[in-house]
């Protein structure tokens, strides 16, 4: 069984869908250098995280330059834990012992070994070219296996997941949990609550 987050949330609507669906964490997308309908201003993320109540995880999701701008921006927020995108392992250690709650850098399979040391879970995911996730592809969910198989922190499954393939990619990673964005939406930045459903649900019924 594995744990679900669903990210990229833009509305009070969307986070609720979340919530009652059974989603363990949701995410924000805020200060990111890619182009995507998923971003919100630092102050709708704080609005939005004030709506997640308590044992679920409100993530900000964020490529910050630095280490301490990360922390000022999840503070800011009141995110209870950071996904990074593009931090070097040295930063995100110092994220690590600077910020109050758990600390997930974001990578591609071939950046596993690179990140072993750090964080305390680690999101594999199908990078674009500007290093951000939410591509909304797959990758080679074998490789990932392999590649994470001796870590010793819980792994997050994302890229390109959906309510169809959540409970293949289950099986063939094992991981700790998934991550969905652009597969349960019936538009860009824009959720669809059926879909969260059935994503949660398969997601949690795979062996």
């Amino acid at each position: 069984m594995a744990r679900a987050k669903v990210c990229g949330l833009t509305s009070e609507a969307d986070v609720r869908a979340a919530v009652e669906a059974g989603a363990d964490a949701v995410g924000f997308i805020v200060d990111v250098d890619v182009d995507t309908p998923r971003e919100v201003t630092p102050a709708t993320a704080e609005r939005l995280v004030e709506t997640v109540p308590p044992f679920v995880t409100a993530t900000i999701v964020t490529m910050p330059d630095s280490a301490a701008e990360a922390v000022t921006l999840a503070e800011l927020v009141g995110a209870d834990a950071i996904q990074t995108h593009g931090l070097p392992p040295e930063d995100v250690a110092v994220l690590v012992a600077n910020f109050y709650g758990p600390v997930v850098p974001a990578v591609p399979t071939d950046g596993v070994a690179d990140y072993a040391g750090v964080g305390h879970a680690l999101l594999v995911d199908t990078p674009s070219e500007a290093g951000g996730g939410g591509t909304g592809e797959t990758h080679d969910w074998a490789a990932t296996r392999e590649a994470t198989a001796d870590l010793d922190r819980p792994v997050i499954l994302a890229g390109g997941l959906t309510p169809d393939n959540v409970a293949d990619a289950v099986a063939a990673v094992d991981p700790y949990a998934v991550d969905v964005a652009s597969g349960v939406e019936s538009e860009g930045g824009v959720k669809d609550h059926d879909a969260v459903r059935a994503f949660v649900r398969n997601a949690g019924a795979a062996p």
